[in-house]
């Protein structure tokens, strides 16, 4: 693929924990959930009454209100990210390097709030008329292209969909065209919010999400835990400036870690189910690996996917055993953040990834919170660093994502020396 180094240099996050990169991390070391009763509609109909809601977000911090209003949630999430990156970065009007870089994010399902509110509303005029801005504010690629207009950037504007493994995803192909000399520069991560009736009714006939927990929310999301019985739904947005390692150096950046492999397969096995020996799943991580040119040995720290659901937590399990070795594997240092944050969908892999950055930057590994029973009978018997963070070294971390359809993605984020 080439052998220029690809560097993090710049990071932005709305998150169900704070609406800021920091604030987010601070949740994070402090073992904190931000699960809590739905309020982004009455949910009283419904089995699900709780998620992981970004709180107190105000898109006029981040750009004009009524470019705002042209935008779903997911979109405003996005660009707020984004403008946090910039700022980060030290490339908020930077003409010469913005007219140059490009923008590939993940985004599993878009603007559902809006499929949700434009369908009832144009059954009301017996389907004949709807919201001219709903087909804009709903498609996937709308939160790229509002980041580009919003700051100027006029490299390539791509968007992935993985299902829950687009933020990885998109990280990998960022990381490839940086790496391959395409760019020298590009925004990536991941945006999502689908926190309306259609979204969690969606995901509760499948049985996929959470319940019983209503006396304490904070309690729902127990990845690897004996209660488990379901993901609590996220949102969000995470956004990251990759940059050529020279290009970098050259303007001065700060750099926070650099991106040493990437990897991704299918299981080819089952729309809404991972396999269970976990063997396709575990390629991922193997090619990451390859790609990066690193043995299992050197990676201190994995974020799990860890959904929380019974099939998940034991798959992922084994396939952390068969990428990384019994040995290896017990020897890693594991935790499902989602325990705090919730399954924030497309965006969820780019949370995660900015996660592991701030844990290798500050050699912190973060809790799995929830953590009362281990469910070492079912499959989840390796260290998921329960209920409190640890001190420790992080020379290397990997996130790893699945989503439904089979897809598969692994990320390796290294310190740079």
């Amino acid at each position: 693929m080439g052998n220029r180094r690809v560097v993090i240099t710049g990071m932005g996050a709305v998150t169900p924990l704070g609406n800021s990169v920091e604030e987010t991390w601070a949740g994070i070391k402090a073992g904190k959930s931000a699960v809590g009763p739905i309020t982004l509609f009455d949910s009283s109909v419904n089995k699900v009454h709780y998620a992981a809601e970004v709180k107190n977000f105000d898109p006029g911090l981040y750009m004009d209100s009524k470019d705002a209003r042209k935008m779903a949630r997911f979109t405003q999430f996005g660009v707020a990210a984004a403008k946090m990156a910039l700022d980060d970065a030290g490339l908020m009007g930077n003409t010469e390097v913005l007219d140059e870089t490009g923008i590939v994010l993940g985004v599993g399902i878009g603007g559902l709030e809006e499929t949700e509110a434009d369908v009832l509303g144009m059954a009301k005029t017996g389907f004949v008329k709807t919201n001219p801005m709903a087909i804009p504010k709903l498609i996937p690629n709308e939160v790229g292209g509002n980041i580009a207009i919003q700051f100027g950037l006029h490299g390539p504007v791509q968007s992935l969909a993985t299902a829950c493994s687009s933020g990885t995803d998109a990280l990998g192909v960022a990381f490839d065209m940086v790496r391959s000399g395409r760019l020298d520069c590009c925004m990536s991560g991941g945006a999502e919010s689908t926190i309306c009736q259609f979204g969690v009714v969606g995901f509760e006939v499948l049985h996929a999400l959470s319940q019983g927990f209503d006396d304490d929310p904070s309690k729902a999301s127990r990845p690897f835990d004996k209660q488990r019985n379901g993901f609590v739904m996220g949102e969000g947005s995470a956004i990251l400036i990759l940059e050529e390692y020279e290009h970098a150096k050259a303007r001065g950046a700060k750099i926070y870690a650099e991106i040493a492999g990437y990897g991704a397969s299918c299981d080819g096995y089952h729309l809404t189910s991972p396999n269970p020996d976990g063997i396709y799943g575990s390629k991922c991580m193997t090619r990451a690996l390859k790609d990066a040119g690193m043995d299992p040995s050197e990676i201190q720290y994995y974020n799990a996917h860890g959904t929380s659901t019974k099939i998940n937590d034991p798959s992922e399990t084994n396939m952390v055993k068969l990428a990384f070795g019994e040995e290896n594997a017990r020897k890693l240092k594991i935790s499902s953040t989602k325990s705090m944050h919730g399954h924030c969908l497309g965006a969820t892999g780019a949370i995660e990834a900015m996660i592991c950055v701030k844990a290798i930057n500050d050699s912190f590994f973060p809790a799995t919170i929830n953590l009362d029973e281990q469910d070492v009978e079912g499959g989840c018997d390796l260290d998921y660093v329960p209920n409190k963070g640890v001190e420790g070294n992080i020379d290397a971390a990997m996130s790893a994502t699945f989503g439904f359809g089979g897809h598969n993605g692994a990320i390796i984020l290294k310190k740079v020396k």
